[in-house]
């Protein structure tokens, strides 16, 4: 069942296979997946993969129950968050009109004092003061000032490394949630910034245009840095939280198998269409692809060539310019939560189109929250490209945040994280940890202390203002989804208010790395 893995010459001249495996939740019956659970039927509609003559007609080869068990999960949960997608979206809809609204007219009693007098202002959707539901949850928008004082650029306060570089990041991260203008207006009224662009661009996997990211330099001229924000999972989006949980995946050659619904972010193929992942791949629309022979019969001309902006291709094409303009300059990559998995795989496409002197240019790649990207042969690729020698990845996280325990990962299972982890805990003291407690988010013995962690939290957050100041003070939305956490801890954990608060009062007892 599934097409043949099609044999491609690379662009060394190499031949090679490439390999697939994707999960269909919405195929197949109840009863399909209890007999695949149970026996691990030899034919199921839900799986849909490359044909290996070595692995047998399925391309997996042997199924062991507990991986069986975890492709079931997976297909479950993403059919109940499909069945309440719509609602989510609704619930989306009328919670940030909601909380533009009360922001727009000074709270509840100016609200119904205007709503008499007639003068009520009505929040519009992609306007400079229109929030999104993160920004409602942590209003700050102002990067911190450490020790070192004012922002001075990379050869000052904004070194490698440095907390202000990572909360720099972190806030990128959290701001790339916003609209354009919004985006425009704090970066350059607020942090004093240059603003490049905001893109809006195609996901194959949503079908829709849902990967946002921003440019931004630290300068006009002469900048030091370009940082580039991929935007994160949206509260309310159920296409977000299903890629999240997602367990297809595409086999790139000398990289590893990849999480396939990232790389449909990025613009880099669609699973409708297998064959697409190998055009972009290969090279998509650029001359190095001349040579690359897609044996496939159908009309690649009318798939490929979207008129639509594809996000790696512009990222790519826009860095080159910048950093041609700005000869000192390097480059930074970071994301929130599914903006993190993104800022990962950007770079690492990147090595294997041989962008040589792009990668030259790389500062690093900080990521918050951020979920699992690919097997064990993408983790030794990355270490390599990454971590040795010099370290340039930061991958943060904080306490029972669920989303870095996502795709499911255990000795035998195949999405595992790279690089050492700044975990975080709830009294913000950070240790740097191969891999993150509780690493799959389930187990009877984390259960009570996930809780009680979780009312902790949502006490704590009644006097974060009184013990650190009124930055610090949270906002009852906010509270409100702590609530929310003391049933699912993980989904308040993840809130960019905890990265931001882990960044400016986190403590370790030995922190050479992060000294200001």
């Amino acid at each position: 069942m599934g097409n043949n893995g099609v044999k491609t010459a690379t662009q060394d001249g190499e031949t090679c296979e490439f390999k697939y495996l994707m999960v269909k939740p919405c195929d197949g019956s109840l009863t399909d997946l209890f007999h695949f659970l149970v026996s691990g039927a030899k034919s199921y509609k839900f799986l849909k993969t490359s044909k290996d003559e070595n692995e047998g007609e399925r391309g997996l080869g042997p199924i062991s129950g507990d991986h069986r068990l975890v492709i079931l999960v997976s297909i479950l949960v993403r059919r109940i968050i499909a069945a309440f997608g719509k609602p989510m979206e609704w619930c989306g809809i009328l919670v940030e009109f909601l909380l533009n609204l009360l922001l727009l007219n000074g709270g509840l009693r100016c609200l119904f004092f205007n709503l008499f007098s007639g003068k009520v202002g009505v929040p519009k959707r992609g306007s400079e003061t229109f929030i999104s539901v993160i920004g409602h949850l942590d209003r700050r928008i102002n990067l911190h000032k450490f020790d070192s004082g004012a922002n001075k650029g990379i050869e000052g306060s904004f070194s490698v490394g440095s907390r202000a570089l990572i909360d720099l990041c972190m806030m990128a991260s959290k701001l790339a949630y916003e609209n354009n203008k919004v985006i425009a207006h704090v970066v350059t009224s607020h942090w004093k910034m240059h603003f490049v662009k905001f893109y809006n661009c195609w996901n194959d996997y949503q079908k829709e245009l849902s990967t946002q990211v921003f440019i931004l330099c630290d300068k006009p001229k002469d900048a030091n840095i370009v940082l580039i924000s991929f935007r994160g999972t949206e509260l309310f989006d159920s296409n977000d939280w299903s890629t999240d949980i997602d367990y297809s995946w595409y086999e790139i050659p000398h990289i590893g198998k990849i999480h396939m619904g990232f790389l449909e972010a990025l613009g880099l193929g669609n699973r409708d269409q297998v064959y697409s992942f190998q055009f972009h791949l290969q090279g998509g629309n650029s001359s190095k692809s001349s040579s690359f022979d897609i044996a496939v019969n159908h009309d690649t001309s009318s798939d490929l060539d979207r008129n639509k902006e594809n996000a790696y291709y512009c990222i790519r094409s826009k860095l080159k310019t910048l950093l041609h303009e700005n000869k000192n300059a390097e480059f930074i990559v970071t994301g929130h939560s599914l903006g993190g998995a993104l800022a990962v795989l950007f770079p690492a496409i990147l090595v294997f189109h041989k962008e040589e002197e792009l990668l030259k240019k790389l500062l690093g790649v900080y990521t918050f929250g951020q979920p699992r990207v690919g097997d064990q042969q993408f983790v030794r690729f990355m270490e390599a490209h990454l971590c040795h020698p010099v370290p340039k990845y930061l991958r943060m996280v904080y306490c029972n945040d669920l989303v870095p325990r996502l795709p499911y990962d255990n000795k035998t299972f195949l999405y595992k994280h790279f690089g050492t982890c700044a975990y975080y805990n709830s009294l913000y003291i950070e240790k740097d940890v191969e891999e993150e407690p509780d690493m799959n988010y389930f187990g009877l013995r984390y259960f009570l202390p996930q809780h009680l962690n979780a009312v902790w939290e949502l006490i704590r957050s009644l006097t974060m203002g009184y013990k650190y100041g009124k930055e610090y003070k949270e906002t009852w939305f906010s509270i409100l989804l702590r609530v929310c956490g003391v049933v699912v801890p993980g989904l308040s954990a993840h809130c960019p208010a905890n990265y931001i608060n882990s960044i400016r009062l986190g403590r370790a007892a030995t922190d050479t790395r992060r000294s200001s």
